[in-house]
């Protein structure tokens, strides 16, 4: 009798056992789906906020990430992104705040550093910006932003071979190239260069044109900047 009841025991621990791991599963296929869901919808509303950004409003952007933190405090790229826009926006106090938070919570993550040296540089303090750039790069070697920012800061300290060196370094990457050699020509032109100087500023004007820039507010204004340039060099005597 003991040794029947045993196998009945046995059973229905077999039975609770493959309800259980039928829960469990149906459990865990709902909160991945649920956790696919909100990740889907963080992605979005980043999307969305660094789209209102680029169109120039701050205070929806600002509002979409702060939600996003508030859902996901410790998310470092959320902290990132919005201390970007506060920066865009002229609040640099809680743009670097933010660049700082990010970093605590994710002290690899190369963008704050290079984010964080950009409100450095903004605000003349090269030594200090150039060495968040060196460790943006020490974390990703090939962040291409970062090698540009780099190099208008050796220029700015007047380092301009150094500053070459960076520009030639980070073409090899094969991207950004419209604004690498713009950036290479004004070295070579503040320099002294200026055939070397003209030969980019054109490098860069050619590639800029054959690209759609319409949507590209950089790029256009990088382009407004080349032709300030070039006729500083062609035309020194006019105002």
């Amino acid at each position: 009798m003991d040794h029947h009841s045993f196998l009945a025991s046995g059973s229905q621990q077999n039975q609770r056992c493959q309800s259980l791991s039928k829960k469990t599963l149906y459990t865990q296929i709902a909160e991945a789906k649920r956790n696919s869901e909100s990740d889907i919808e963080n992605t979005y509303l980043r999307s969305c906020a660094l789209k209102l950004a680029q169109q120039g409003d701050y205070i929806e952007a600002i509002a979409l990430l702060s939600q996003l933190i508030d859902n996901h405090p410790d998310n470092a790229v959320n902290y990132n992104n919005r201390g970007l826009i506060y920066f865009q926006s002229g609040d640099s106090q809680k743009a670097l705040y933010d660049y700082n938070t990010a970093m605590q919570l994710n002290p690899k993550l190369a963008s704050a550093y290079n984010n964080r040296a950009n409100y450095y540089a903004a605000a003349g303090e090269l030594v200090a910006a150039l060495s968040d750039y060196d460790q943006a790069l020490d974390l990703n070697p090939r962040h291409v932003r970062a090698w540009i920012n780099r190099g208008i800061t050796l220029r700015e300290l007047g380092q301009y071979a150094e500053a070459i060196e960076n520009f030639e370094t980070v073409l090899l990457f094969g991207q950004l190239q419209g604004h690498i050699w713009a950036e290479r020509g004004r070295t070579y032109h503040l320099w002294g260069d200026w055939n070397c100087a003209i030969a980019d500023y054109y490098r860069s004007l050619t590639h800029l044109t054959s690209l759609d820039t319409s949507q590209d507010i950089s790029a256009y204004r990088l382009r407004l900047q080349l032709e300030s340039w070039l006729n500083e060099l062609l035309n020194p005597y006019v105002n």
